[in-house]
This record gives C-alpha cells, structure tokens and sequence, in this order.
C-alpha cells in the first residue's frame, strides 16, 4: 500500500471490501446499497483505496481445469547462494515463465515455493525442463502435485 495502513481503513471501506470481493461486478448502486452508502460516497471510497493501493486491480477467477490445466505443481526450489544479485536475477527469470502462477520468497530450508498449472506428467515435464532447471542459480526443485484444493481465499477474514 502506498500511503496507508491497516488503521486508515473504517468500517465502512472493510465492509465495502468485503462486498467487492464477495462481487466485484456489482453496480455501484448495488454495491452501495449493500454496505450502505450513497452511490456517490461509494464511488469517492473506491476510488480512494485505488489510489492508496489497497485495491489493485480487478480480476477474473478462472478455474485452471476448465481450460485444460488438470494439475497444481508445487515446486520448492534452492539456489546455490543467497547474493542480492543471483535472487534479483532469478526473480527477474521466474516472472517472465508462464506456467508459473505464483512464487514466493521462503525463509528455511527452500529458498522459493512456486504454484505452477499444468495440463498432465508430460506437460510438466517439458516446464521442469525447459523453464524451471534453467532459473539462474537453481541446484534442487522438489516438486509436489496437489491431490485436490480444499480451501481457496484472496484474504482472511478482516
């Protein structure tokens, strides 16, 4: 966030939020008649939490099976050292992979935890080789394929 903390947030933006992430496609009007506001005043708060960068975009929930992605790979990945350089240099790389959804930085044992859609074994495979062994400064993945996803949240309750 740019300029603001949890504490600038009221009731009214928390209540707001957690509609939008209920329905982001509402109309205004509905939206404001769901946490009572004005349409006006509603407008003027999401715009605010744009501007401060609590909202940062609006998406589609897309459900990977649907376009052919069968599979979720986790892959723990360790690099040979640490330097700023060679985690700037790897981060620059595992941004610009496409099969790789999210990634993390860790602390413990693996340096990076990547979520990674795939259509089947082969499909991996061929990303194992061709993008995921070839990140710079990469000496293990471990990868574990998720069996079935149990919960999915954008946020904790707030």
């Amino acid at each position: 966030m740019k300029n603001s903390s949890e504490s600038d947030l009221d009731r009214a933006d928390r209540a707001l939020l957690r509609a939008m992430l209920d329905n982001a496609r509402q109309s205004q009007q509905e939206l404001a008649e769901r946490v009572g506001l004005s349409p006006s005043a509603c407008a003027r708060r999401l715009a605010r939490l744009e501007e401060i960068g609590v909202i940062r975009g609006y998406h589609a929930e897309v459900d990977e099976r649907a376009l052919g992605f069968s599979a979720v790979v986790l892959v723990q990945i360790a690099l040979e050292r640490q330097s700023e350089e060679l985690l700037a240099a790897f981060e620059k790389a595992v941004a610009r992979c496409p099969s790789v959804l999210s990634c993390y930085l860790m602390s413990g044992v693996d340096d990076y935890i990547l979520k990674v859609a795939v259509r089947d074994i082969a499909d991996f495979e061929r990303i194992h080789t061709e993008e995921l062994s070839r990140l710079p400064g990469v000496t293990r993945l471990h990868s574990s394929f998720a069996l079935r996803e149990i919960v999915r949240r954008s946020l904790p309750e707030f």
